[in-house]
Parts: C-alpha cells; structure tokens; sequence
C-alpha cells in the first residue's frame, strides 16, 4: 500500500452536506469532473493535493511502555521503596525476594493484556485493493488507493466498492450494506436525486467504501476517500473514543490508594513508636517497619486476581465466549443492560421465505437460514406433500427458474452465490421437494428481462421439450398486482379478487416480512424473445412470498434469562421500525412504548435522551453516532452497558460500551477488533452464559480477597504486636513474603476454580459504584485477622516463654499461621453457606490438592536445608506440630459458628 501523506494533514476534499440530494449533473459540476471521468494529469494532481485513498496511521504503544505501566500502581510503588530500602541496609535476600515479586506481577499482567487494539487496522483491510476507473477515456485498473473525488469507477457483482461513490449509472446494481446499516437484505440502488433529510440506510444512491456488490453493474463518482469516506468517519470516531475502566479497576485502584495512606501512616508512627517509646535502634525499626509493610501488602493479590480472571477466560472459552481484554470477565458480572443489534446477533442475518399466500390460503415454512430443511404448513397442518397443492407447487417451481442465484454446501455450511433475497426462495423450492438442475434442464430460460430498480420486477421466459413456452415473473407487489388480470385457482385461470391479495398482503407486511409477488403467463410456441409488451397485462397472479430475517430461536429464552437476573435488553438497530418491532415482540422485548427512530434520537438532548433509553426498549433507523448516544446515555444513568453488534457501523458503541460483545463467525473483523469479547458461535445465549460466569468470577475474586487480606491482617498485627510489646519480631520480612507468596499461589488460587452459587442468576446486577469491600467482608476480615494474630504471636510467645530458641519459635509461629490458613481455606469457599458439610470439604478437589501440597512444601520449609538456610528455620517435634494443628483448626470453628449466627439473625437457617 502506498505510504503517502495522510488525508488528516491535506486539505479538505470537496465537501457538500447532501451529496445524495443533489442531481447528476450537480455533482459533476462540484466535482469539477464528467461522466468519463478525469483526465491522468488531473488525478495526479488531486492525489497530490488530497493524499491516498487510506486511513490515517494511529499510534501504538510500545512493548516496553505496556510493559513499564504494569508497575503504574500505588501498592506496587510502596513494595519497590521498601525493596531499596531493605537493599541499602544490606539485606539482599529480602530485597530479592521483593523485586523477584513485583516483577513477576507485573510479566502476568504484561502477557495478559499484550495483545493491543486493532480495530483501525482491521478497518483499512476493509478497503478494496484494485479498482476500475475511467482515466483519459478509457477504463483502467489502479490500486484503490490511487482513487481522487472526481474519478468514475464501475462496479460489478463481487466488487468491494473502492471509495464512496455518487451512482449515475445502474443495471440491477444491489448492494450488501449490512456492515454499515445493519440490513439484512442487499440494498437495491437508483440514480435519482433523494430527499436531503435522507438517513444513511436510504440514500440508495450512493454506494460506500467498503460495501459489496451481489448483483448487477453500475458506474458512480467518488465523492469521498479515505478518512473523509463513511467509512474514514467510523475509523475516526474509533480513535477519538475514550474506553471505560472497568468497576473492578476503579476499585481496585480505591483499595490500592486507600491501603497505601493507611500503611503509610502506620508504620511511620510505629516507627516513631519503638524509636522513642520501646528504644530500639534505627536498623531494627528499619526492619521492622520493612516487616511491617510487607506484611500488610498483599502483593500475591494483583497475580490472584489476574490468574482467576484468566480461569474466568477459559471457562468463557469453552462457552463460545473469546474474552479479548482480562478485566471484562469481571465487568459482565456487574451488567445491567444489554444493548444488542437485530441482524446477526438477535437474528439469523440469512434471508428466509417463512410464508406463502396462494389463492389456497397463507402457508408458513419452518427451518432456519439457508439449510433446505423445513415443512411446509396450512391452517397449523403439516403437509405431507406439496404436489397436493398445484398453485404453491407452481409458484415453488417458478422462483426456481426466475432465479439467478445459487446455493452451494461448503464445509457443512450452506453458502450463497448471489443475491441473499433469491437464495431464500431457492431454499423454499428445495423443501417443497423441487430440485433445481432437474427443473432448469426441463424447462430451459430462452430470455430474460433482469431486475431493475426503474421497473422493479424480473422475467423469464421458458419453453419445455414438448414446445410450450411461458412467462415466470416476480418482483415487488404493487407492480406485479398492476399486470395482473387473473388469478390462478386449480390449475385454472380466474380473475383476480384484488380484496384477497390485499388483505393477505397486509397479515404478512405486519409480520415484519418483505412481500415478493410470483405471476406466470402462456405464450405461443413460437415465441422466442421476451420484451416489456409482453408481461405488461394479463398476467396470472400465483402467489406472494413473505421472506424476513427471522429471530434465532434460542434468543427468546436467553432474554428470558437476562430479565429474571434483573438484565434489561434492547434492541438497536438500523433496520425499519416495523421489521425492529416484530422482531423484538417476537423475542419477548416490550414494545408496547412503541418503536424509537433515529430522527427522535437526532433531536433529543442529551437529558431528553436520558430519559428516552430508560422508557424504550426498540430503536431503529439508528446511524453509528445514534448507537454511541445511546450507549453514552445509558452510562450516564449508571447503566453498566453491554453493546453486541456485527458490523463496522457498531464499533464505534462497541469500543465505548462496558463489554464490547462482537459476533466471531459473521460479524466483521472491525467489530472483534474492537470489542472486549467475541462469540464463536455468533448466539445471543452466550452472552447471559458469560454474564453468569462473569458473576462468578467477581464472587471468587471476593472470596480471594476475604482470604487473602486476613493473612496480611494477621502477620502486620503480628508486628505490631511485638513492637508494641517490645518483643522480637515472630516472623521476619523475608518469612512474610514466604507465606504471602506460598499460600497465594497454592491457596487462594484454588477459590478461582469455586463453582457458581446456587442463586446467582436470580440477583439484581450489582451497583456500578458498589464498594469492592463490603461491611461483611470487612468484619470477616478483621475477624479473622484477630483470630490468626491470637494464635500465631501465642503460639511465639507460648514457645518463647519456654525457652524455646528464636529461630524454633519463628518457626513454629510461620507454621502456625499457614495451618490457619489451610483450615481457612474451607471456611471461606463460601460466604455465609455452611462449609462443615460433605461439599463444603470436600466440594473443590483444587483447595484438597493444594492444602496436601502446601504440608509438603512446609514440610520442606522446615526440615530441607536449603530452606533452614535461607528461613533461618529449624525442625519440629510431633507435640509441637499437634500443637499447631489444635490452635490453627481454632478458625474453621469460630468462622462457622460466626456464620450460623449470621443466617440465624437473617432468619435462613
């Protein structure tokens, strides 16, 4: 690609506020081009002064930056203060042990977090690469990025289109603007000037960068090219968007700052304390307030949390859910709102024929998508055959052969070769049981009069083996009813009863469905050529095709399950309001506040709007900038916002939303890029199975805490306890660091493997700015915190007063506070729920795997020299480890009883 001056630094190309409102001739003359386009000299110019057809670069941050701002943490710059401090007073085993620490937080958050934002680049992938466009005259193949406003370009069937073209010539030219849009059908195109009020998704006279062609030809002039194209715009308003911390980091970040002040102006006075009060010199005051910070530092909690955020991802995985960015599996626990797309999130985003109105009555079909597997129905009955019913049988057969798309099996997926709206009545012909080759090859096409914006309808002509010849045609209703004089009945013609069609018509548009009509006509043997005389009177009507994007069946149930944990979810689309409404009515969504178009959101303040998204469930008609309001709307009624999508025009409200939740199988690469999480499965229920675990999640992450911060309560009381008593400190700061790190990696981490409680889905979504601490935690902890400090400065004290050594009663006291710690352990699997049960105990294999690997490993730390060396610890007798034993079981038995009084005064148990 050519690496040119970015549009951002050139001047502004020609600008018109409604280049679809304007005629032809109009926009040549703004252009200052014609319609056989610019001359070379001309184009170079421009390219000159406009710059390439691209995106502007962004800027990246290094690896090293993502790196270094891991350590941007208040708790993190605490530990590295003491780790120099213990450095200068020459105690290089502390002060390794607290680097070696700090670093290896910092690479877990590093290689979690390491994949960067794409979402620009997957934009510029979106930008076709060639592009045929009339220079002197004559038509030539450039790089698209070569293209200036004022070139001429064509378009044919599979064409990306190169930049965003002013059309002024078409020939059946549809367009697939689903990524922009959100509709489900190619959009067909004109060359007649529109109203300027137009919304995006109806300026059908203008074909966007980055489209597809699926049918037809036609010609237009560039208007715009790169960032100043529709797609250049959504590019921008991705750069420009700000992405939302997640409540776990705000916090996270509360905690951290909070914790520091507190630790700071503890062990200053403690410092002053044993300085002047107890007489202890500066170097041991120095190591004692090194032990005290240490202590009261839970540094093994960043890794915790990042590891069962990591469990998190893995479990979301093997759900269909990619999570792109760690601290979203927390976010989905606290989800309050759902704002989800119609098509190919809600919906299938596969056109499907779902009724038949013949002069027999209104038949619907079932299955799904593109897979030819479906029944036909009248009156609720089950056909058996559709041979039995010669008018349905006819007009199967006869869009069957008006038809110039196709159906192809690839990797067990049913893939679509042309236009989406003909291969849903391709489907329909294979479950009423025709088969295409054998039919084209019965009734050959001698002619044809393709589809047209200007006439709105297709025609065929075929004759059979034994010389007839006849007219199958379709197209949109009012037209076809227009050449239609009779109506066939039983294999016979009769005239056409207008109220009938009429009335029928109606049922099916209120439905949701588009309305494709079918009519057929007899010509003579000799008739070999097929003309607008021919099909424009007396026509026989067979039927009208109702054909939608129907709602995935799953998705009914899935909202169900989102309304029942106090999830709202609504619906935004850029599709018309009544195919919004009946789809959403279909799903369960209330409606009954009616439908919300993009023009009221236009026009709302952002006050009004407020108040709009908490009333309505349903908008459509809505632009990239309508879906941004809206979500920022939402956020700004404390809505914890979750925004599903599948197109470009979604991303812009996915990156901005809480969870980005983008579609893996159809959704485009932009909207991954930019999203936080990605269904594999492109199913609306994987997010509520996402939300359940992302709720999980947080409550493990909880009880992590509620583990871990009574083990730093007790050690810091610990110290202060002996300071206060003037004693010899029970554990030193390098033994700290031993268990803090120890009983993290094997303990705490086990509650990242606790399942889901039982009532889980049946709470109201926790409040965006609910404490991370709540007052039941902070009681448990600092009851617990009391419990291990009686405990492990008695069992010191206990030891010293019998003379026992220093380095056997450190010992005994380091033993003693992991004991309390593995009998803790069980306790905390739940918050109030008993855990003397059978599943309390035995519930989680990981926590009974790590409690018999954390003995072993203190076992080691007691009698392997190495150990003894570095620890300073000594063996132990067998009384003395009863001893421990019968202390340390002391707080499975007080938590629980502690518990039981608590469900006794909430009247649970």
């Amino acid at each position: 690609m050519p690496q040119g001056n970015t549009t951002s630094s050139l001047p502004p190309q020609p600008q018109s506020p409604n280049w679809h409102a304007l005629t032809d001739e109009e926009v040549v003359a703004r252009l200052e081009s014609s319609f056989d386009g610019l001359s070379q000299k001309s184009a170079s110019e421009r390219l000159h002064k406009y710059g390439f057809n691209q995106l502007s670069e962004r800027k990246q941050r290094s690896a090293l930056w993502r790196f270094l701002i891991q350590f941007h943490n208040v708790l993190i710059y605490i530990l590295l203060a003491t780790g120099f401090i213990t450095l200068a007073l020459s105690h290089y085993v502390d002060s390794a042990v607290i680097f070696m620490v700090v670093v290896i937080n910092a690479l877990i958050g590093f290689i979690q977090e390491g994949k960067a934002e794409r979402a620009l680049d997957a934009i510029k992938a979106m930008l076709s690469h060639r592009a045929n466009v009339y220079r002197d005259g004559v038509i030539r193949s450039i790089p698209a990025e070569e293209l200036v406003p004022g070139d001429v370009v064509t378009l044919a069937s599979g064409d990306r289109v190169p930049a965003d073209l002013r059309l002024f010539k078409v020939r059946e030219l549809r367009v697939d603007e689903a990524i922009l849009t959100g509709e489900s059908a190619p959009a067909a195109t004109q060359t007649e000037r529109l109203d300027a009020a137009t919304p995006i998704a109806d300026r059908l006279n203008i074909a966007y960068s980055g489209t597809f062609v699926t049918y037809g030809q036609g010609q237009g002039m560039v208007i715009a090219t790169g960032d100043q194209s529709e797609l250049g715009r959504i590019s921008g308003m991705l750069q420009e968007i700000t992405t939302l911390t997640t409540p776990l980091l705000r916090q996270m970040s509360r905690f951290g700052t909070t914790l520091s002040i507190v630790i700071t102006v503890v062990a200053a006075v403690t410092f002053a304390f044993g300085l002047l009060v107890q007489d202890y010199s500066a170097t041991e005051m120095f190591l004692a307030t090194v032990g005290l910070v240490v202590a009261a530092i839970p540094e093994g909690l960043p890794a915790i949390m990042t590891i069962t955020l990591a469990i998190g991802v893995q479990k979301m995985a093997r759900r269909n859910a990619i999570i792109r960015r760690l601290p979203a599996v927390e976010t989905l626990g606290s989800v309050s709102i759902i704002c989800s797309d119609k098509t190919g999130t809600l919906t299938r985003n596969e056109m499907t024929a779902v009724s038949v109105l013949t002069d027999e009555g209104r038949f619907t079909i079932s299955g799904n998508g593109y897979d030819p597997h479906g029944v036909f129905r009248l009156n609720d009955v089950k056909l058996e055959s559709c041979d039995s019913y010669p008018t349905l049988y006819e007009l199967c057969r006869a869009v069957l052969l008006c038809n110039d798309s196709g159906l192809a099996k690839d990797e067990g997926r049913y893939q679509v070769r042309g236009d989406p709206t003909e291969a849903a009545l391709i489907v329909m012909a294979m479950k009423a049981g025709l088969d295409g080759d054998y039919q084209q090859q019965a009734s050959p096409r001698t002619d044809v009069i393709p589809f047209e914006s200007e006439h709105k309808f297709m025609a065929t002509l075929h004759h059979d083996h034994a010389g007839h010849n006849f007219i199958y045609l379709k197209g949109a209703p009012e037209v076809v009813m227009g050449m239609c004089r009779y109506q066939r009945q039983e294999g016979d013609d009769v005239l056409l009863d207008k109220e009938y069609w009429l009335s029928g018509m109606e049922a099916q548009a209120e439905a949701g469905q588009r309305l494709l009509a079918v009519a057929y006509l007899y010509v003579g043997g000799d008739h070999h050529t097929l003309n607008f005389d021919d099909v424009k009177d007396g026509l026989s009507l067979l039927g009208v095709v109702g054909i939608m994007d129907p709602p995935r069946q799953e998705a009914k149930a899935a909202i169900a399950a989102c309304r029942s944990a106090g999830i709202g979810v609504k619906m935004i689309t850029g599709d018309h309001a009544t195919t919004a409404r009946v789809i959403a009515e279909a799903l369960g969504l209330d409606t009954r506040e009616g439908v919300v178009v993009g023009a009221e959101i236009g026009r709302a303040d952002e006050q009004a709007l407020q108040r709009l998204v908490a009333q309505k469930n349903v908008f459509a008609r809505t632009s990239p900038e309508h879906k941004l309001r809206l979500v920022n709307a939402l956020q700004a009624n404390g809505d914890v916002v979750v925004m599903t999508g599948d197109g470009v025009n979604d991303a812009p409200a996915l990156k901005r939303a809480d969870v980005g939740v983008a579609m893996g199988v159809k959704g485009t690469e932009v909207a991954r890029e930019a999203s936080e999480m990605v269904l594999t499965d492109d199913n609306f229920t994987s997010i509520v199975d996402a939300v359940r675990e992302g709720r999980t999640v947080y409550d493990n992450l909880k009880k992590s805490i509620m583990f871990i911060l009574p083990t730093n309560g007790g050690e810091a009381l610990t110290i202060l306890a002996a300071i206060m008593f003037g004693r010899m400190l029970p554990i030193t700061a390098v033994q700290i660091l031993w268990v803090n790190m120890i009983t993290a990696v094997t303990l705490a981490l086990t509650l990242a493997f606790e399942p889901a409680e039982l009532n889980i889905m049946r709470r109201a979504p926790r409040r965006r700015d609910e404490p991370l601490l709540s007052p039941l935690l902070i009681w448990r902890i600092v009851f617990v915190s009391l419990i291990l400090v009686s405990g492990t400065f008695g069992m010191f004290l206990w030891q010293r007063m019998n003379e026992v050594g220093i380095d056997e009663a450190r010992t005994v006291a380091v033993n003693t506070l992991v004991m309390f710690e593995i009998f803790y352990l069980f306790s905390a699997r739940h918050f109030i729920a008993p855990s003397l049960t059978r599943e309390g105990l035995a519930g989680n294999r990981y926590a009974l795997i790590a409690s018999g690997a954390l003995i072993l490993i203190q076992l080691a730390f007691t009698y392997a020299p190495p150990f003894q060396l570095l620890f300073q610890t000594t063996p132990l007798s067998l009384v003395t480890w009863l001893e421990i034993v019968a202390v340390a079981s002391s707080v499975l038995f007080l938590v629980e009883l502690e518990k039981w009084w608590l469900r006794w005064r909430s009247g649970e148990n």
